[in-house]
């Protein structure tokens, strides 16, 4: 634990000071125990630093006030940056904190190395209910945004009471603050200009910021990624930590730079690429270059299309050449940049028109093994 001046934001650092730092921000109404479950494990890579939102965990309520902005809460991130001489870092953020490191992404990109947006919006709809909520908290306090909470935050039959009571001990200025920093946020317009690597991440279960918001980022942002997790709601790195965890690692891991092997990883997974770089032999290893230069450094990180888009092209063009093996590897790809089963499916039926019956039956029965084999990896996991 760290002591915190007066006026910079409370926070948590852990993981070796030389390593590259990466910044971990909450969503309304938690502290830094979010991440309990996801930053010990990242920090054996990075220096991890843990803060709080003003009148959250151990910051000072006095950071912000009424009318707070999105920009207000980044300019905090940003001195709390400074004051531990952090020129440029990665960062993640839940929800608020997700917004907060957008809104750095858009304005200063010069200070992120690279962005995760976790369970967030760029724009969190209708501000008439973010103002009723602030005002309801400044003349009754939490009590009554308390008792819904869970169901807010977390799928049923799931509970973390340590978050519950960091809300009953926020200060009700502070978080009506916040609310107010949601009511006035719209980062859509600034989306297409984001250049900083993204991944956006969703909990397929989420009532507060759904799958949707999650893929407006992602569609918005050139190449960002979009993961969608099952059985997790709007609390994800409390709920889901072990996928959040492997989603985040693989995204903040150190790049080789100049090289398609990043996209290559990003989109298919490490497993698969370790498995074809350690079969690489001298007769198939200008192939392999030729793959990882043409078709991932170049054609996949072509900001065009969406990566959603190239997956979904990707299905239909191996259904159609009866590339069976393939398609099994990018069904799991297709996952992996956003799509769900019923998406999937869809591109699946329509490659019944054009290419025929019998190569979506086939297409099919590839689909739903693949599918089930990662539902029951993620159960595993979990």
């Amino acid at each position: 634990m760290t002591s915190t001046p007066a006026r910079l934001l409370h926070h948590r650092a852990e993981g070796p000071v030389s390593a590259p730092p990466l910044l971990l921000g909450p969503s309304l109404g938690t502290s830094t125990a979010l991440w309990d479950g996801v930053a010990p494990e990242l920090s054996a890579a990075h220096r991890v630093v843990r803060w709080d939102l003003p009148g959250h965990g151990g910051s000072p309520a006095g950071l912000i006030g009424p009318g707070a902005t999105i920009a207000d809460l980044a300019a905090l991130v940003l001195a709390l940056a400074d004051s531990l001489s952090l020129e440029r870092f990665s960062y993640a953020g839940v929800s608020l904190g997700g917004a907060v490191g957008l809104w750095l992404a858009v304005h200063h990109p010069e200070r992120v190395e690279r962005l995760a947006v976790v369970c967030s919006s760029a724009h969190f709809g209708d501000p008439g209910p973010w103002r009723e909520r602030a005002a309801l908290v400044r003349a009754e306090g939490l009590g009554t945004v308390a008792e819904s909470a869970a169901s807010r935050w977390f799928t049923p039959g799931f509970t973390e009471p340590r978050l519950l009571d960091d809300l009953l001990g926020t200060d009700p200025s502070a978080y009506a603050a916040c609310c107010d920093a949601l009511a006035a946020c719209d980062l859509r317009s600034g989306l297409a200009g984001v250049r900083v690597p993204t991944l956006v991440i969703a909990g397929r279960e989420d009532p507060a910021t759904p799958p949707a918001h999650a893929r407006e980022i992602a569609d918005g942002i050139p190449g960002a990624g979009l993961t969608e997790l099952p059985r997790a709601s709007h609390l994800a790195p409390a709920e889901r930590p072990a996928a959040v965890r492997e989603a985040l690692r693989a995204h903040f891991a150190p790049r080789e730079r100049g090289s398609g092997t990043v996209v290559r990883r990003e989109v298919l997974g490490d497993a698969h690429v370790d498995r074809a770089q350690a079969a690489t032999t001298e007769f198939t290893a200008p192939f392999q270059d030729f793959i990882s230069r043409y078709a991932w450094g170049e054609i996949w990180t072509d900001p065009t299309l969406s990566r959603r888009e190239r997956s979904l092209i990707t299905l239909t063009a191996l259904v159609a050449h009866g590339h069976y093996g393939e398609l099994a590897m990018h069904v799991r790809a297709a996952v992996h940049n956003g799509l769900g089963p019923q998406e999937i499916g869809a591109a699946l039926l329509q490659t019944g028109v054009y290419c025929g019956v019998p190569a979506a039956n086939s297409a099919f029965a590839v689909a739903e093994r693949v599918l089930a084999e990662m539902e029951a990896e993620d159960v595993e996991r979990s």
